[in-house]
């Protein structure tokens, strides 16, 4: 059985960012009107600028028209996460522990599918969860019920 087409998008994406020096924070490949549009968001320790998004796009579309992944047309749209970034790994929530997050699940839990609150750890156990503090109490949110995660301003 083949890999889907998400898995080797990010296998490839990682390739170009671990041959740069960048890490791949999200890739999405998503339908925008009649068009279809790849963003990856990549990340650095000191920073993404114009000249690094132009860097990662030239050489992940040369190593995408060589391995052809994508049987239509697309648009390669590459940026960096911004204030706001998703958290797509286990690793984001651990190094941003201590800052605002909002969780949207794929389905209810604790009898809801948002939750925002300060990132308060990563717990290992069995498949992994996010430790949310939300006022004043800490919940534990596991990681297959994440379907999207990003840091927010809290007041």
């Amino acid at each position: 059985m083949g890999q889907s087409l998400k898995t080797i998008l990010w296998e490839l994406a990682e390739k170009v960012g671990g041959e740069l020096g960048y890490e791949v924070v999200e890739v999405s490949l998503a339908r925008e009107g009649s068009k279809r549009l790849l963003r990856v968001f990549i990340d650095h320790p000191e920073g993404i600028g114009v000249d690094d998004c132009t860097d990662f796009s030239r050489r992940f579309s040369a190593l995408l028209d060589e391995e052809d992944p994508i049987p239509t047309s697309y648009l390669l749209e590459v940026s960096s996460p911004g204030i706001e970034r998703p958290l797509t790994k286990p690793e984001h929530f651990q190094r941003f522990n201590g800052e605002g997050v909002e969780l949207r699940l794929y389905s209810p839990y604790l009898g809801r599918r948002k939750f925002k609150g300060r990132i308060a750890g990563w717990s290992d156990s069995e498949d992994g969860e996010v430790v949310l503090e939300m006022d004043g109490e800490q919940v534990s949110i596991p990681w297959p019920l994440i379907a999207k995660a990003r840091l927010s301003y809290l007041d």
